[in-house]
């Protein structure tokens, strides 16, 4: 299904999340939620242990469409696969598109206003989902061994331009006792 507005449209956050539970145990209000493209939050390696973890963090809060997740998930799995092989890394994102987005589509042309009652307590149809990112929220990881920690950073500076707010890359050391 295509997307009726850009995704600029729904960028900035500027009311409470919306999602699907409500306070009330068998009601919902929202009713045909379409689903998140991204099902795979953890890719490579999952059971291995490696020794350092490049994260990338937000500088700013916004909020990011499930096909944008989805679209930084297959970059970072095919770059890494490539450079440094299905089993010596783990990718986790950890973020999850649990908004959903609304839009009250607005007939346009000749004779609309016939049919199109405009804004007026418009509620609008669910178009999808979102995840909603506060400043300094680790979105993604990546742990790897030593040797290829420059190829996590670029693969994490990738995911990092597929990402409506600027982000930054932070190195820890996991076999550091704090």
């Amino acid at each position: 299904m295509a997307r009726l507005r850009p995704a600029k449209c729904h960028r900035s956050i500027e009311k409470r999340a919306f999602t699907r539970k409500s306070k009330y145990k068998k009601k919902s209000f929202v009713r045909g939620i379409p689903g998140s493209k991204i099902q795979i939050f953890d890719m490579g390696a999952k059971n291995k242990k490696f020794p350092i973890r490049v994260s990338l963090y937000a500088k700013e809060g916004k909020v990011v469409r499930h096909n944008a997740l989805e679209a930084s998930r297959i970059t970072a799995n095919k770059y890494l696969s490539a450079k440094v092989g299905k089993e010596n890394y783990h990718f986790k994102i950890k973020t999850y598109p649990h908004h959903v987005l609304r839009e009250h589509a607005i007939a346009a042309g000749a004779g609309a206003d016939r049919y199109s009652s405009g804004m007026q307590k418009a509620f609008g149809k669910c178009v999808g989902v979102a995840a909603r990112i506060k400043r300094g929220t680790e979105i993604a990881y990546v742990e790897i061994d030593e040797n290829n920690i420059s190829y996590a950073k670029e693969c994490l500076r990738k995911v990092g331009h597929k990402m409506p707010c600027k982000t930054f890359i932070e190195i820890q050391n996991l076999n550091e006792k704090n």
